[in-house]
């Protein structure tokens, strides 16, 4: 899991404790949000999820897309993810699980917009333990920031 984190409030190196979360009524599947070896926090199967079913979705403040193109400036992790070409949703405050999901090269699941909806859809049958994780597409990175997610056929940024 590489190097612990200072925890601040105890100046100790123990990891930080996992955020809160609250399994909402749109969340289909049983989840847990735990350490992930991609990055930060990962969202994580807790119970076998079959392929090409919603596994869940995530809601947030609706923002124009001129704010959350500010916002993502502010925050150290983004959260959020433009809808349309002028409402974006921001995560940041939302104890949904799913805005826990990393990215990964090889994912196994997809993120779908549905009527100003942040979908989650498994790409295959997904086992209990295993992170999920989708493909994040063009991201405000524009390729800076590296890709950490080790898939054999990883592109190496996002």
């Amino acid at each position: 899991m590489g190097a612990p984190h200072e925890d601040p409030s105890t100046g100790s190196g123990a990891e930080p404790a996992a955020p809160p979360v609250v399994r909402p009524p749109w969340q289909k599947f049983d989840v847990l949000v735990q350490r992930s070896l991609i990055d930060g926090h990962g969202v994580f199967a807790k119970e076998p999820i079959p392929p090409r079913v919603k596994i869940g979705e995530i809601r947030g403040e609706s923002i124009s897309v001129e704010a959350a193109r500010i916002r993502a400036t502010r925050y150290e992790r983004v959260m959020i993810v433009e809808v349309s070409e002028k409402k974006a949703i921001d995560f940041h405050r939302s104890t949904d699980p799913m805005r826990f999901t990393n990215h990964s090269c090889a994912p196994n699941a997809r993120l779908c917009i549905r009527q100003g909806r942040v979908e989650f859809y498994a790409l295959r049958a997904i086992q209990p333990g295993e992170e999920i994780t989708v493909n994040y597409g063009e991201t405000h990175h524009e390729g800076k920031l590296r890709c950490q997610c080790g898939a054999p056929n990883c592109v190496g940024k996002l």
